[in-house]
């Protein structure tokens, strides 16, 4: 099957279309991959990307709010259209659409009514063979506002490649890490200040920080020798650090899914976040880490009384780990059968997919 990867935008910044290129089975050829570099980790090019899209999102909801994030695809020798995170304009060739959250219906995510009918005719049309959430809550969003095309709907969890069989804990130090590339908006200040914490607490604990972090925050923490402070970098030397980390201190505050916890998983990390979007359905309390009680309001970029609470959660729920290695290492065992085996495989994920685009073309 000759499959043409439709993008969103001209560079494709999210590690699901890597992810989707990874182990392809023998009865499926993906077109437009060349477009695919990986993740943006240039700090200029990364700024510029960012500035672009934020523009371009206030410019449209501005003049023009319900406009689709809609595109054609070229004609050529290929048999169906898999537009990630987009609509497809094409009316001649079958297509499929895989979901992360509902906003990615429109260039400008504000949602009208206007707005909603136009993605409604686009959804019904008979090429429009199937939407693909990535989870249960997107699905349950997507059949609340669509209740006629729920036949269309067939869930697919992305997958990541298991980069460790088995993980030991034998070492003296444990190391924490936290990565994300927008730092307050991913939770970075109150996990720095929780390694922090953690660090001062426990003896044999050290921390990672990789992101694109402010120099107060470095400044403030430069006398606790035991963090380390990394730039953004390449996704080869973010692996290296996963592979000397124990624990993934990762809020999260606005990921609506995250591959930092599949790619944790996949090294035989635990992880300690909050709770959000569908944060409990990729991360099983107590199995594969903890998820801690997200409040109604938090502040990113401030530590307050609510921000101490959350801070002084994920430490409590940490140093449970620290504390026993046999439970740490449970954790570590769940994590890797869950993308070995669980709903995050590669196995599970070509399975579905193979299943679905031969229904689509037939």
């Amino acid at each position: 099957m000759k499959i043409y990867l439709q993008y969103p935008w001209k560079f494709p910044d999210s590690p699901y279309y890597k992810y989707l290129l990874k182990e392809i089975p023998e009865e499926i050829k993906y077109l437009n991959v060349e477009k695919q570099k990986g993740v943006i980790v240039n700090k200029r090019f990364f700024w510029f990307s960012n500035f672009l899209k934020k523009y371009i999102r206030k410019f449209t909801k501005f003049l023009y709010p319900s406009m689709l994030n809609a595109h054609l695809s070229p004609n050529g020798n290929y048999d169906l259209i898999h537009c990630a995170h987009c609509l497809s304009k094409n009316t001649n060739k079958s297509w499929v659409f895989d979901m992360e959250a509902f906003w990615q219906f429109w260039i400008s995510t504000k949602q009208t009514k206007l707005g909603l009918k136009k993605v409604e005719k686009i959804l019904k049309r008979k090429n429009c063979k199937k939407i693909l959430p990535w989870t249960e809550k997107i699905e349950n969003e997507f059949i609340n506002a669509f209740p006629k095309l729920k036949e269309k709907i067939e869930r697919v969890y992305p997958a990541v490649p298991l980069m460790r069989k088995s993980k030991s804990f034998n070492k003296k130090e444990l190391t924490l890490l936290f990565v994300g590339r927008y730092f307050y908006w991913k939770g970075g200040l109150h996990a720095t200040k929780a390694i922090d914490k953690l660090t001062k607490k426990h003896p044999n604990i050290k921390g990672i920080v990789i992101s694109d972090i402010p120099e107060w925050v470095k400044n403030k923490y430069s006398k606790n020798e035991k963090i380390k402070f990394y730039s953004l970098m390449s996704q080869k030397k973010v692996f290296d650090m996963y592979k000397k980390s124990d624990i993934l201190i990762y809020p999260g505050y606005t990921d609506s899914f995250g591959f930092a916890y599949l790619e944790a998983m996949s090294f035989g990390i635990p992880i300690i976040t909050v709770d959000g979007w569908s944060r409990k359905e990729i991360v099983s309390e107590g199995k594969t880490g903890f998820v801690i009680d997200r409040p109604k309001k938090i502040k990113w970029n401030s530590i307050g009384n609510t921000e101490s609470k959350i801070i002084d959660d994920m430490v409590n729920k940490a140093s449970l780990l620290i504390a026993d290695k046999k439970i740490l290492k449970n954790m570590s065992k769940n994590c890797i059968k869950e993308i070995e085996s669980g709903k995050f495989s590669i196995k599970k994920r070509n399975k579905n997919l193979i299943k679905i685009y031969n229904e689509a073309i037939e």
